[in-house]
């Protein structure tokens, strides 16, 4: 007891020294209080959320929005502990508590953009969230709360009404217009985007100006993340999205169904009339026997009301082998299992061109998966490329060197010929 009598009769002697060791000791009490109600907070809440069968408290704990609540006990022990230290001048002790407040709000102001990050989270796991993402959002959210949180920081630590700060942004508008364009631009284009439903993840766009072709991953307030088929990143300014052109592909995977347009090019010096041997063969082909039956009666019955020689072509009308080619294309298609028959069916001519009579197929998979898609075209087109000699018809092609090599040395086997 004398020793300790001792240490209070220095300690009376010394005020400067009692001062500073109440500052420690006071400042130590504030570290175990940070520990302690972190270890509280994380063994009873940690405790509850292992217990309950849902799922959002669990993402409320991931984001750590209790573990930064907890940090409000050593700043609630710097306030009001900070009294209890005799001899300290007034304006040290008002310095700390007003240290301790702004403490306070910039821990609620973190727990509070948790809450939101967490929340976006929950959300994006519900239905809705699929057509109406909510980052952009959240992200001008937690930029108001940050802006708010750091006035009232300041007005706290200046002793003045945070009301003062607030009256004083009116004079500053143009100045935060300035700084706060690309934020509020971006804003605007992303309530345009959820709004007209534009783009949402997981859809795939394309955007040549930008060197987008792929699937949309992230959608935020500043930027749109697209991955690209050879599996680069693409990141697009939000508001560009709204003022230039996007090509989104969602209606083809709705739709189901997913279009086949392309060409091949026939040879026009290789189109001419059927004859009977013709009509008969084609005949026997079980796509075309209904159409060759058809055209047979209905030719026929037209035969009999026409004047003139019946042996000049030009009198009469006649099948064509390129007209029988594409009908033969059209029933093949009919008949195809993954050609969707609810959308449209199209087998048809374009304008010649030097590269021959283009015949263009115009058609609907039923199967939208791109590598199932790209194996129904080929074997489609397998087929066509195929048969088209069956109809004494012949694919136009560039002529490659061995084609000219060809055509020279028959050129010299004739020349030859006929020297002898």
């Amino acid at each position: 007891m004398s020793e300790i009598s001792a240490i209070l009769n220095w300690l009376e002697q010394q005020p400067l020294a009692a001062e500073a060791i109440g500052v420690l000791v006071l400042a130590l009490l504030a570290y175990l209080t940070d520990k302690i109600a972190k270890r509280i907070v994380i063994a009873i809440i940690g405790g509850l959320i292992r217990r309950t069968s849902f799922t959002w408290d669990d993402v409320l704990h991931e984001h750590k929005v209790f573990e930064r609540l907890a940090h409000l006990a050593p700043a609630l022990a710097l306030y009001y502990g900070v009294t209890f230290i005799p001899g300290l001048p007034d304006a040290f002790t008002l310095l700390v508590q007003r240290a301790a407040q702004a403490s306070m709000v910039l821990i609620g102001v973190g727990a509070a953009g948790a809450f939101l990050s967490a929340s976006a989270q929950i959300y994006s796991t519900s239905p809705v969230a699929e057509g109406r993402p909510i980052k952009g959002y959240v992200q001008i959210a937690k930029i108001i709360l940050y802006v708010l949180g750091l006035v009232v920081v300041v007005a706290t630590l200046m002793g003045k009404s945070p009301l003062l700060f607030f009256s004083g942004i009116g004079a500053m508008t143009a100045i935060l217009l300035l700084i706060f364009r690309d934020t509020l631009l971006s804003f605007v284009a992303s309530l345009q985007v959820a709004s007209y439903d534009i783009v949402r993840v997981g859809d795939w766009i394309e955007m040549p100006q930008f060197g987008a072709d792929g699937d949309v991953v992230d959608v935020s307030l500043h930027t749109i993340k697209v991955q690209n088929w050879d599996k680069t990143v693409t990141t697009i300014p939000t508001r560009a999205v709204i003022e230039g052109s996007v090509k989104n592909w969602r209606g083809m995977s709705e739709s189901g169904g997913r279009r086949i347009k392309r060409s091949f090019y026939i040879d026009m010096n290789t189109i001419r009339f059927l004859d009977e041997a013709d009509i008969a063969r084609f005949e026997r082909f079980a796509l075309l026997k209904d159409y060759v039956q058809g055209k047979k009666a209905e030719l026929t019955t037209e035969s009999t009301n026409e004047q003139g020689d019946p042996d000049i072509i030009a009198n009469s009308r006649r099948l064509t082998n390129i007209g029988t080619l594409r009908a033969y294309i059209v029933n093949y298609m009919r008949t195809h299992p993954k050609v969707h028959k609810g959308m449209t069916l199209l087998v048809r001519q374009r304008n010649p061109t030097a590269n021959g009579l283009p015949i263009e197929i115009y058609v609907f998979s039923s199967d939208i998966d791109w590598i199932a898609y790209e194996g129904i075209q080929s074997d489609i087109f397998d087929h066509i490329l195929a048969v088209v000699p069956e109809f004494g018809l012949r694919l136009f092609q560039l002529p490659a060197g061995r084609d000219l090599e060809a055509a020279f040395s028959n050129r010299s086997s004739d020349r030859s010929a006929a020297a002898f």
